[in-house]
């Protein structure tokens, strides 16, 4: 997986995920997922 707001790869049993038009996202740290959930359209174009 990769993070869709830093561009890292992400395992899957990343303790940070969001969902999203009924898709999951991974994040490799609060930070990325705290900006994705601010902005999703932001990082899913």
């Amino acid at each position: 997986m990769i993070d869709p707001v830093c561009g890292m790869k992400v395992d899957k049993n990343a303790k940070y995920r969001s969902s999203y038009n009924g898709k999951e996202y991974y994040f490799c740290s609060e930070h990325c997922k705290i900006e994705f959930d601010k902005n999703p359209i932001k990082y899913t174009r």
